[in-house]
């Protein structure tokens, strides 16, 4: 329990009446108040007070259990947000029966969400609509046997805002035609992999829907006269057309011709898109702030980079992944971009693939881009040390960092990473090179850090998971697959680490069937999230495994050989 959670739940226990005079809006505003889930159930259970304060003023609610949601539901009446994607079972008739039970208790309900409920279908979502006459945002994502009808169901919203339909694989421009005619402020709409729509539902969608603000048609088999359609919505800012394959830079040319108002763009695995589309695309966009090409682009033109440059001001977010770019590419931007205001607004940048790359070309990158707080070099395997001593002396600023398969990085170039104060997250997968020492660098600089990726980092042993324990204190997820250590230097790890909450472990050879069993019980009750080989499944004792799941741990087993030596 927190220090704040401590001091109420001996005023609770000290004075429960002293609470109980308190107005439950002067209640809800201390509940409010506290953070930990942990701290506002010890306040429910020591007074009553607060109890009523929370079923008054409780927003949010994620339902695990089908037979508990009538009982919430009755509970909680000033809900404004259901999260029941991880309510197991739940189908039809328990959805209809619950919200006939919450009587007008969902009158303020406004956003829900049913991804993955696969056993929702229509008589189930109609009930739903019919009792919430608020509502504005459905997430029916990868509920794969949703169609027409379902959809239909939900278009009766006629407030609906946002309405996410990911993988609803049933789903033909018949069903999109519902959304359009029953939905006419929709502002946000995601049909990503509704493979069943066409050009034709994307063309009333844009007829109808004048609102639409953001729009995601990733694989769908549209054609450009989509595009020709998206190109009237006069207040789209982000549209996604991730991996359609028939879109080309015809469309893109259309797309171009429609309204100014687009700040983000993702064309990422569209086959038949080139840098000249692209380039007709950005040309006069004022306030275009995100651009995703990767995996698409074979090769970049001075074009697209001279109109790339005129981004300046707004661009964030740059993403060429699988682009062959060349050192004289990265110079011609960085030139261009030093000519104009050297490109001081880019946040993120991913080049991952981009094997070309140098440390002259990561001295482009840092000296034009210290704003820079996500940067992406995976398998990025030309440069060495002396390009991330560049990068850590231009941006201070990173926060996430991608070096995985950089094979020519070593000790001596995490130690420039060491002076990365705000970095939290560091994937450093396969770097054969570094050693304890270059994780203690880490460890003890970057103290920020929470998220760490060693997989398949061969020479890291106990040493570095000793620096690790004794400096990374905020370290929250930790891989250390294929790793040379042992289960004394595990124990250490766990033991110590009392932020760590997720780790992957998968192929710890050099552990012991009694090393996993003492460091898994050093950790237990603090870890959330655990990878393992399935074999361990039937050596650890059942008692630990069950204590670890009673303590809410979720297990992932990998079905590979269980290898192991006793050290």
């Amino acid at each position: 329990m927190s220090r704040e959670g401590q001091k109420l739940d001996c005023a609770a226990g000290a004075g429960g009446v002293g609470i109980g005079v308190l107005s439950l809006d002067l209640l809800g505003q201390v509940l409010d108040r506290l953070r930990e889930p942990r701290d506002r159930k010890a306040c429910r259970v020591v007074s009553r007070a607060f109890e009523r304060a929370e079923a008054a003023h409780r927003r949010a609610l994620r339902v695990l259990r089908r037979e508990r949601l009538p009982r919430l539901l009755r509970a909680f009446p000033a809900l404004e947000r259901l999260d029941l994607s991880a309510c197991a079972s739940l189908d039809d008739a328990s959805l209809a029966a619950a919200v006939a039970g919450a009587g007008g208790g969902l009158a303020g309900l406004r956003r829900v969400c049913l991804a993955r409920a696969s056993g929702v279908g229509w008589r189930g979502l109609e009930a739903l609509v019919a009792a919430c006459p608020r509502l504005e945002a459905v997430d029916l994502s990868h509920c794969v046997g949703a169609g027409d009808r379902e959809v239909a169901a939900v278009a009766a919203a006629a407030g609906l805002r946002d309405l996410r339909l990911d993988k609803c694989l049933a789903v033909t421009d018949m069903g999109l035609a519902k959304v359009a005619v029953g939905c006419p402020r929709l502002e946000k709409l995601s049909v990503k992999w509704c493979r069943e729509i066409s050009d034709i539902g994307i063309d009333l969608l844009a007829k109808k829907c004048p609102e639409l603000r953001s729009l995601n048609i990733s694989y769908l088999k549209v054609g450009n006269e989509s595009l020709r359609s998206i190109s009237t919505l006069e207040k789209l800012e982000e549209l996604a057309m991730v991996g359609c394959s028939c879109i080309d830079d015809e469309g893109l040319e259309l797309l171009s011709k429609g309204s100014d108002s687009l700040q983000s763009v993702d064309v990422s695995r569209c086959d038949h898109v080139t840098y000249q589309g692209l380039a007709s695309l950005i040309d006069g966009r004022k306030f275009l702030q995100k651009l995703h090409a990767a995996d698409c682009l074979h090769e970049i033109g001075q074009c697209f980079l001279s109109k790339l440059s005129t981004l300046k001001e707004t661009l964030t977010v740059l993403k060429l992944d699988g682009l062959g770019v060349s050192d004289s590419l990265l110079q011609a931007f960085g030139e261009a971009l030093e000519y104009l205001a050297k490109c001081s607004e880019l946040r993120i940048l991913k080049l991952g693939l981009c094997s070309s790359i140098s440390d002259k070309g990561i001295a482009f990158i840092s000296s034009n881009c210290g704003k820079l707080v996500e940067l992406d070099l995976y398998r990025c395997n030309s440069f060495t040390d002396d390009g991330l001593a560049a990068l850590a002396n231009g941006c201070k600023k990173i926060k996430l960092l991608n070096l995985c398969y950089c094979n020519k990085i070593t000790d001596s170039g995490l130690g420039h990473l060491g002076s990365l104060e705000e970095l939290t997250n560091l994937e450093l997968r396969c770097l054969v090179r570094i050693t304890c020492i270059g994780i203690s660098s880490i460890a003890i600089g970057c103290k920020s850090l929470i998220e760490l990726d060693l997989k398949r980092c061969y020479s890291v042993d106990d040493a570095s998971l000793g620096a690790l324990a004794r400096n990374a204190l905020n370290l929250r997820q930790l891989t250390i697959s294929y790793c040379q250590v042992t289960g004394l230097g595990l124990c250490h790890l766990l033991s110590s680490l009392r932020c760590l909450q997720d780790i992957k472990m998968v192929h710890l050879s050099w552990v012991s069937i009694e090393g996993f069993e003492m460091a898994l019980r050093a950790a237990c009750g603090r870890l959330k999230k655990l990878k393992m080989l399935t074999g361990l499944k039937t050596v650890l004792s059942p008692e630990l495994l069950q204590m670890l799941q009673a303590c809410g741990c979720r297990i992932r087993w990998v079905n590979k050989p269980l290898v192991y030596k006793d050290c």
